[in-house]
């Protein structure tokens, strides 16, 4: 199941653009209840009514009324080196991925009940090198504290216009600078691609073909718009910019939803206009 339904890509778009519902509807030929009531998940619009619609909020209108029918969805992904767990209760994704069976490895975002996040560590006898965190959101970050105090030898790398919401591990955290690489290990390294738009801070990780994109990057979408200094425009040209230059077959591993291919988003995602 996408993270966004058709109603959730409908009403970032509109908030993104600022858009109202009034003039999409004028403008799309559309009628004003029904559009509110599509924009409410009650229903979804024709294969033309979508496509007037994506021409109004600047979406891709095949790709929009894919969406609108739900015909697209991604093939399941498993890596032998990336290991997901829900971030219970927290409707988040986290992952460790790791090298020598995990003899080395790394946490993506530290957030939920922290004994459940220790036990999938310890269980898997990782030894935990970093902890690399997304973005500010507490539902990607609110168990740094505690993992770090079980793991103190594990760097945390985090954006410096997000690192406040760690609080007083935020003197000890790696400064993320875009485009800069971590070591891992004697061959791989981990590189920081700093995509803000969601939030000021919000990064990205690529670890051999695989990125983790936080809350940037979902199947089929994109995260809302919170930054205090960034805009919907910046989200999207991180996309673009940073994520969309890496191979088609680079897997996206999303802060929300399933897994996807970079190819595979450049030829669903709406909110990119082939």
């Amino acid at each position: 199941m996408l993270e966004d339904e058709f109603s959730d890509v409908l009403k970032k778009a509109q908030r993104g653009t600022g858009i109202t519902s009034a003039v999409v509807a004028s403008q799309a030929g559309v009628d004003a209840a029904q559009l509110s009531a599509w924009i409410a998940g009650d229903g979804t619009p024709d294969d033309a009514q979508a496509r007037a619609i994506a021409r109004v909020l600047r979406l891709d209108p095949g790709k929009f009324a894919d969406a609108a029918a739900n015909r697209w969805h991604p093939a399941p992904i498993e890596l032998p080196d990336v290991r997901h767990h829900p971030q219970d209760p927290h409707p988040s994704n986290g992952y460790v991925f790791f090298l020598d069976g995990g003899k080395r490895a790394a946490l993506i975002d530290p957030a939920g009940i922290p004994q459940n996040l220790l036990r999938i560590l310890r269980d898997g006898h990782y030894h935990l090198q970093y902890i690399l965190i997304t973005h500010k959101h507490p539902d990607h970050c609110d168990a740094t504290a505690d993992i770090a105090a079980a793991f103190p030898q594990a760097q945390i790398v985090m954006h410096g216009a997000d690192v406040f919401a760690i609080g007083e591990l935020a003197p000890k955290a790696i400064r993320v600078r875009d485009g800069e690489e971590l070591p891992f290990g004697d061959d791989v390294r981990i590189r920081m691609l700093h995509t803000p738009g969601h939030t000021d801070g919000s990064t990205s990780y690529l670890f051999k073909s695989t990125v983790f994109s936080g809350d940037t990057l979902f199947a089929g979408s994109v995260g809302g718009a919170y930054g205090d200094a960034t805009t919907y425009e910046d989200i999207l040209n991180s996309v673009r910019s940073k994520l969309f230059t890496l191979p088609d077959d680079t897997v996206v591993m999303p802060g929300h939803g399933p897994p996807s291919r970079i190819g595979w988003e450049k030829a669903h995602n709406p909110f990119f206009p082939g």
